[in-house]
């Protein structure tokens, strides 16, 4: 029990980090309004971070289901939430001094925060696997489908430059999301 507690503080601190960053980089609209625009499709994938995040911090409740636990494991966990930060760091760099705004930047970083957000995807099947066998997931097609369409997708909008695309892309990817939270959590 020691190691679960210890391993739930690092991913406290970690998701609290990507948050922040998140929120952080959200709340200078409202400070400096006329700095920076706001990007519509960035600030889609903002929320939408934003949900995967708090959503995955509610998921890994269920690593008290792991009885053992091996450095691997810690490590790929450790790893694993790595990848949030990196993506909120990507939606959010540091400055914007080499593009015109959000949008300019956002297109040209896609490839990345795809790229990373389809391996995050894959990181879940291995997370997943790591709760062991009776995990419930393990006997959810949707969930196997979802993983799998997502990682898709995320290929596909490296790809793709068309900005409805992206924008349709983001608002799909939100409502199924906030769609499946409920569905998973709120079932008695």
């Amino acid at each position: 029990m020691e190691e679960l507690t210890h391993i739930k503080s690092i991913i406290g601190i970690i998701l609290g980090l990507s948050l922040t960053h998140l929120i952080k980089g959200s709340v200078l609209f409202i400070q400096h309004p006329g700095r920076k625009k706001i990007y519509f499709v960035h600030s889609l994938w903002v929320f939408y971070v934003f949900l995967l995040i708090i959503h995955f911090w509610w998921w890994e409740f269920n690593l008290k289901l792991i009885q053992e636990w091996y450095f691997a494991d810690y490590f790929f966990i450790i790893c694993y939430i790595l990848i949030f930060y990196l993506m909120c760091a990507i939606l959010y760099p540091d400055d914007l001094v080499d593009y015109t705004g959000y949008e300019d930047y956002f297109y040209s970083r896609k490839n990345w925060f795809f790229g990373i957000l389809a391996i995050s995807f894959g990181a879940d099947l291995i997370d997943t696997a790591i709760k062991g066998g009776d995990y419930f997931l393990y006997n959810q097609t949707e969930y196997y489908i979802r993983i799998i369409s997502h990682i898709i997708l995320c290929l596909l909008a490296i790809k793709v430059h068309n900005k409805v695309f992206h924008r349709y892309l983001a608002i799909a990817f939100i409502v199924y999301e906030l769609s499946y939270i409920l569905r998973l959590f709120n079932v008695e």
